[in-house]
């Protein structure tokens, strides 16, 4: 789904990522790379599949947008190193002809030595791109003139079905001054937001971008 924040073309897709095509930039918020392991070496039951679920998500997203820039915003590793942060770097040595980029986030704890290696550009708080400033979190009492993107919170909202059924799911949320990104990663929790009548919230579900 196309569009229009802060007079950008804004792409939707339902795999939990924006793609800004006029100036060939991917966006995904809170991959957190490393947690099924780090979960896993504390003693908790986890299933290993997410992992290899979301290096196979973000090479089908290159793969099909070849994208210039591929920007992090924030928790791309979940926190010290483990052997997962070898698969990040073997994604971004094999498509070396893009800038692989990260806006820290809280839990982008890793060495710069680490970043170094996979050739990996950091961006310690905000990163602008045209009229939008991206961060990690949302910039507290911000109000322009740029609009802030962010992730961090894992944003989803409850739809009301029939018999009084509710299911909450992940979305993407743009109120009037700063906008939400879901999270990126198969293994993150989900925090549920109030929107108001005048924000623009796109819900993901079975695959598909639907506007509330």
């Amino acid at each position: 789904m196309l569009i229009e924040v802060s007079g950008e073309n804004i792409q939707l897709l339902p795999e939990k990522a924006i793609w800004m095509p006029g100036r060939k930039m991917l966006f995904i918020a809170d991959p957190h790379f490393g947690k099924i392991n780090h979960f896993r070496r504390s003693g908790i039951v986890v299933p290993p599949k997410a992992n290899d679920q979301n290096a196979e998500l973000l090479i089908s997203l290159v793969r099909q947008f070849s994208p210039e820039r591929l920007i992090f915003l924030g928790d791309l590793f979940h926190s010290h190193y483990n052997e997962e942060w070898e698969v990040v770097g073997q994604i971004s040595r094999h498509f070396n002809h893009i800038s692989f980029e990260l806006v820290r986030g809280n839990h982008d704890i890793m060495s710069a030595l680490q970043y170094q290696r996979h050739h990996m550009l950091v961006h310690e708080s905000t990163l602008q791109v045209g009229t939008i400033l991206f961060s990690h979190e949302q910039l507290a009492d911000h109000k322009g003139p740029l609009y802030n993107i962010a992730g961090h919170v894992h944003p989803a909202v409850s739809l009301m079905g029939a018999g009084r059924q509710s299911l909450t799911l992940p979305c993407f949320y743009f109120g009037k001054n700063y906008g939400l990104l879901p999270a990126f990663g198969a293994f993150t929790g989900l925090a549920k937001i109030k929107p108001t009548a005048s924000d623009r919230v796109y819900v993901i579900a079975d695959g598909k971008i639907m506007a509330t």
